[in-house]
């Protein structure tokens, strides 16, 4: 597994961007999105009034296309570039632990992705737990995955997402992969969760330069999120995902900063796609924080986004 990691790694950036180190500074100083202790997270979680998605803003609003609609009762939102829809369209699903709404910082994310690769984004603004069922947000991922499908070439249709995201993104693709029927073109991961229980002993080396994840916060956050399921079964923490199913992936890019607790699962789960037989590469960027990509302006971020029009211009 080590040799085929090794093969399906590259490094990207071996020092942090100036810029990168600043924001990352800047971020380490701030209160964090999530608490640093489980019980503190759990506390959170108790007394907190239901989450309010961040609206689009208006600049984005006037600068793209835009097109609103619903999937399984719940809002969604596509960008478009201004001339009309691109040649691939993009599923993406937002990251937050599964129990946070879209942060104001997703909404210049996906504005990048449709300026930059010149391509459709559809952003399903899904029901987090607790407060509603888990079974939910699969449902419409579902439900949307199936519009857009209908309506534009499913061979031109890359799933995407971040963090927990991500972990949603994946799970899209291996039921779509399991059921048969339409299958997406192309499968992005920006910093994907998965291994909800976190097992690796070697994740406890990184926590340290992790500016915002914690092992045991995720670890409770992970346990909310899978209610009274195996939060180590292989439906949950897809890491665990059988070689036989990951080979039915589509072609597959990740993209994790060395200073995200992530990074140690996306080496495994690289490796276990390349012995699969899928065309899948993991590229990885010094010092960057968890979801570095979010911060647009910086080198990283710039270099993520060429990977990904590089990736879907590929056939």
């Amino acid at each position: 597994m080590d040799h085929n990691y090794r093969n399906a790694s590259e490094l990207r950036s071996a020092r942090a961007s100036w810029l990168m180190r600043a924001v990352t500074w800047v971020m380490a100083r701030r209160t964090p999105v999530f608490p640093h202790t489980a019980d503190e997270f759990r506390a959170h979680m108790a007394g907190r009034e239901e989450p309010v998605d961040a609206p689009l803003p208006e600049k984005l609003a006037r600068q793209f296309r835009v097109d609103r609609w619903e999937a399984e009762g719940h809002r969604v939102i596509t960008l478009h570039p201004k001339g009309g829809p691109g040649r691939w369209h993009m599923l993406y699903f937002h990251g937050g632990g599964f129990v946070l709404p879209m942060f104001k910082e997703h909404w210049p994310l996906a504005a990048a992705m449709v300026e930059r690769c010149g391509i459709s984004v559809t952003l399903p603004l899904y029901p987090v737990v607790p407060e509603h069922d888990a079974s939910a947000q699969d449902a419409l991922a579902d439900a949307t995955f199936a519009k857009i499908a209908a309506e534009h070439d499913p061979a031109r249709i890359v799933l995407n997402g971040d963090s927990a995201g991500g972990h949603m993104a994946l799970s899209l693709a291996l039921r779509l992969s399991r059921a048969g029927g339409p299958q997406p073109g192309r499968l992005a991961l920006f910093a994907p969760w998965l291994d909800l229980a976190l097992e690796d002993p070697a994740i406890a080396a990184v926590e340290p330069h992790d500016i915002m994840l914690k092992i045991g916060t995720l670890r409770a956050c992970g346990e909310i999120f899978a209610g009274e399921r195996d939060v180590v079964g292989a439906d949950l923490s897809l890491l665990r995902t059988s070689l036989e199913d990951l080979a039915k992936l589509p072609p597959t890019r990740i993209w994790t900063g060395r200073h995200d607790l992530f990074i140690v699962d996306s080496r495994t789960f690289v490796a276990r796609l390349v012995e699969a037989g899928v065309d899948a590469k993991l590229y990885e960027y010094e010092a960057a924080p968890h979801v570095f990509m979010a911060i647009t302006p910086t080198r990283e971020a710039k270099d993520t986004l060429a990977l990904l029009k590089d990736f879907l211009g590929s056939n």
